[in-house]
């Protein structure tokens, strides 16, 4: 392959920090990326959301998206950072292989047009194996009884 993996590290904040304090988060890893010669795909504040499950008794967290390509050794100068931090209650990071995801656009012209909805043709009532189901066998068992 000889595209670079493309690495995605979801975190989450916890929900108290005020959005200043959201904002130099995102900056610090960003720039922790780039110094080890990392290239960032894309960084986003995904938002406060509830949690499944309690995390370090807090309910809620601000969830960040970063995505960042590289060499895979700046995953490890990352988590580090994250770990050492207080204010970053879980994070994970999963290898992409493959291309890089296409940034959504929030403009209408990328929509596709509606159209209208497609009439289903009449289909057989046999399966794809072409055995009959088990309304033709009654049917059949009757029709061998009557004679």
């Amino acid at each position: 392959m000889s595209e670079k993996p493309y690495y995605e590290t979801m975190y989450i904040l916890r929900p108290d920090i005020p959005e200043e304090e959201v904002d130099s988060h995102l900056k610090k890893y960003s720039e922790i990326l780039e110094k080890s010669g990392t290239e960032v795909l894309d960084n986003q504040m995904r938002g406060k959301r509830r949690l499944a499950y309690p995390i370090a008794k807090h309910k809620e967290g601000i969830y960040v998206q970063l995505s960042h390509k590289g060499n895979g050794q700046q995953v490890a100068t990352l988590e580090r950072a994250m770990r050492l931090s207080e204010d970053v209650i879980r994070y994970l990071t999963v290898k992409q292989d493959g291309p890089l995801p296409t940034p959504k656009s929030s403009s209408k012209e990328n929509e596709p047009e509606k159209s209208e909805p497609v009439k289903d043709e009449v289909t057989s009532t046999k399966d794809k194996t072409d055995q009959p189901n088990k309304e033709e066998k009654k049917e059949e068992k009757n029709e061998n009884v009557k004679e």
